[in-house]
């Protein structure tokens, strides 16, 4: 092989790993520090602007009792900020909370925080299922409507104690404390893979390097 074919290869080995490290490196990040992620009020209930897309979804939880409580943005280190719109039912103690997938479709989660730590959430979306007897239930149900996603979710908090304040403070607070406790094996499961991958990308950098000076 040629030193021109040596270089041209050389370079695009090194552009696939700068590659893998710009869509990768953040989702290391989170699954080493998962307690890193900032999350933080962006404007209160009154003021919530939703976007198009959420709107239909945040009527259905009016109706059936839901109040909005405020948006909040959840910011991973080296990553963009996602925005979230909550509503609550404090007589059901649920929180209900709106946002955009990567691709834009709508998702809905319900989250009610248990005495003296723990989690249940029900979401309409595919979501691995996690459960720990009395401490915490995870899950998803894809494509269901508000009305039967909190029977579900009011079906599984039975024999379990809500706790918590259901006020927009209190939502992100429970936020906080999914990031900095139960929370955070889950997203070490989901981004593995970004691990992995980062990994991958900083070892072809480093043979590049050593290969160069080799030579």
């Amino acid at each position: 092989m040629n030193v021109l074919a040596q270089l041209a290869t050389a370079l695009a080995g090194l552009a696939l790993a700068v590659m893998l490290l710009v869509l990768n490196s953040w989702r290391a990040l989170l699954f080493l520090f998962p307690a890193r992620v900032r999350v933080e009020p962006e404007a209160p209930g009154d003021q919530m602007a939703l976007p198009a897309e959420l709107t239909g979804l945040a009527v259905q939880l009016e109706a059936l009792g839901f109040h909005p409580l405020g948006s909040h943005e959840e910011k991973p280190p080296l990553a963009k900020a996602t925005r979230s719109y909550n509503f609550a039912h404090p007589a059901e103690r649920v929180f209900a909370t709106l946002h955009l997938s990567p691709k834009g479709a709508p998702r809905l989660y319900l989250l009610t925080p248990l005495a003296p730590e723990g989690f249940v959430i029900t979401a309409d979306y595919r979501r691995a299922a996690v459960e720990l007897p009395g401490r915490y239930l995870a899950g998803g149900l894809e494509g269901a409507p508000p009305e039967r996603l909190l029977r579900a979710h009011l079906k599984r908090l039975e024999g379990l104690s809500p706790a918590g304040d259901f006020t927009w403070e209190g939502r992100v607070e429970a936020g906080r404390s999914w990031y900095r406790g139960l929370g955070q094996k889950e997203l070490r499961r989901q981004n593995l893979p970004g691990l992995l991958w980062t990994v991958a990308a900083l070892a072809i950098v480093i043979s590049a390097f050593l290969g160069g000076r080799a030579r």
